[in-house]
């Protein structure tokens, strides 16, 4: 039996290596990037490359060509910028009119937990109420764009803080003069478990779901840190005082371990291997 199309829209850091790992298990994929120089290193890797803007309308190589699959992973995440809430929306309009005249019908939508603001507390799917931050409120209105949608079904997974491979922590630690908020939980995956995530959702066709998805160790900042600085072999910044105001929340991912029936490859984001 023949598997799916994917076409991914964002090959950058993680779209890549998941690209890679769904051509292996047999996927035909298709992948955007928005300069001429990755093109080549996307063809090398096995994908059908295309040069593809949303600025905010969606520009580039034979858009219809490259939306003719099966599935959509769209992994842009918000750009820094003011007006990022307006800007995110028309991009995702423009989007959504692409794939109108598309045949996609499941649509994997990259989100963050960014859209949970700090409630000093274990935060679930359903706690994504008044974000803290722009980016947070751009991601929730588009998240909703695209599950009010009826022509496809979409799969919403937000995803704690990436690390993993060159986004290591002694690497952060350098250029900090002290470490903020050293009593705050943290809230991580590792790359591995994002590519082996999304390729679990489409073989399970868990389609028209929310999920977030972090690992469930939730090391302090101070013992993330402090751990990481010992495996370096690099001075530790200072702790800063902790303020009593300090907002936190711990993300919860027991939704999606039970419905995928999922084991963490890097369940600790402190650990030497995270």
């Amino acid at each position: 039996m023949q598997k799916e199309t994917i076409t991914i829209l964002g090959c950058g850091w993680l779209g890549l290596p998941l690209a890679k790992a769904l051509i292996h298990e047999g996927y035909a994929v298709k992948g955007s990037t928005t300069t001429e120089d990755h093109l080549e290193t996307l063809r090398d890797a096995g994908l059908e490359p295309f040069l593809i803007n949303l600025d905010p309308e969606v520009t580039g190589e034979d858009i219809t060509d490259f939306l003719h699959s099966d599935i959509l992973i769209i992994n842009i995440p918000p750009e820094r910028r003011d007006d990022i809430v307006e800007y995110h929306i028309e991009q995702f309009s423009s989007l959504i009119d692409a794939l109108g005249q598309s045949p996609v019908r499941s649509v994997l939508f990259v989100s963050s937990t960014s859209v949970y603001p700090s409630l000093n507390r274990e935060v679930t799917e359903e706690d994504a109420v008044d974000p803290e931050t722009l980016s947070g409120q751009a991601l929730l209105l588009v998240e909703d764009m695209l599950m009010q949608e009826s022509g496809f079904q979409t799969t919403v997974l937000r995803f704690g803080g990436l690390i993993g491979y060159d986004r290591v922590p002694a690497k952060y630690l350098k250029g900090m003069k002290e470490i903020v908020n050293p009593d705050q939980p943290m809230n991580f995956i590792h790359r591995d478990d994002c590519v082996q995530i999304i390729s679990d959702i489409i073989r399970l066709q868990q389609w028209g779901e929310v999920f977030n998805a972090c690992s469930p160790i939730h090391p302090l900042r101070q013992d993330y840190y402090s751990k990481a600085a010992e495996l370096a072999g690099i001075p530790l910044p200072p702790f800063a005082p902790s303020a009593e105001s300090s907002a936190y929340k711990i993300v919860n991912s027991d939704k999606l371990t039970s419905a995928l029936h999922y084991q963490f490859l890097h369940a600790d984001p402190a650990s030497p291997e995270g």
